[in-house]
């Protein structure tokens, strides 16, 4: 089978950077994580990659120097890299990782994981845009949603947001939850409020 346009754009990353051992790792999120999963395709303008140990310092700066937004690589693949602090996205807790396998016994340098499906849905409830609810609507209409796990994993994420100062945002997160089951899954939907003891 042909490689993705993300492959492609992955495989060219990695052929521009020095030969590394060991491998780096990649966590990818997002769009891209469900394209590198699934047979889902949908123009992105990113290949999100969770910016922990080691994507840190300087080996961040050279990798988005190589292809970051306008770097060379992104307007040949018109995809760019975007290293994102681990504190941002609303993931659950902990999070799963799965090894893209195929796509890693093609690179040299770089060890690329993707975040669960559910993992990443979950993650598209705080930002909740017209391409988000497009990504959720697609793995819904694939049957690659189970609506408990996805309650379960929600609830995992709420609970960790539900400590800080991002607090505030689990409530949105909750009704656009709600907008998902009520929408899409037509299944009944999750009551949620914060615990008393939130940072709201």
């Amino acid at each position: 089978m042909s490689p993705t346009p993300v492959e492609l754009f992955l495989l060219d990353v990695d052929a521009h950077w020095p030969l590394t051992a060991p491998r780096i790792p990649l966590k990818v999120f997002g769009s891209t994580a469900l394209m590198l999963q699934t047979t889902y395709v949908r123009g992105t303008k990113d290949s999100d990659i969770l910016g922990v140990d080691p994507i840190l310092g300087t080996m961040a700066e050279d990798l988005l120097r190589l292809a970051g937004k306008d770097s060379t690589l992104h307007r040949k693949h018109q995809i760019y890299l975007d290293v994102v602090s681990a504190g941002v996205p609303f993931f659950p807790h902990p999070t799963h990782w799965l090894p893209a396998t195929d796509l890693n016994a093609r690179l040299r340098s770089f060890e690329v994981q993707l975040l669960d499906i559910t993992d990443v849905v979950v993650s598209k409830l705080k930002r909740f845009s017209d391409s988000d609810r497009n990504d959720i609507k697609a793995m819904i209409d694939r049957e690659l949603i189970d609506h408990a796990l996805l309650v379960e994993r929600f609830l995992s994420a709420a609970d960790v947001f539900s400590m800080g100062s991002q607090a505030v945002h689990v409530i949105h997160c909750a009704k656009n939850l709600n907008w998902v089951e009520r929408e899409y899954l037509g299944d009944p939907e999750t009551e949620y409020e914060l615990p008393p003891w939130a940072d709201a």
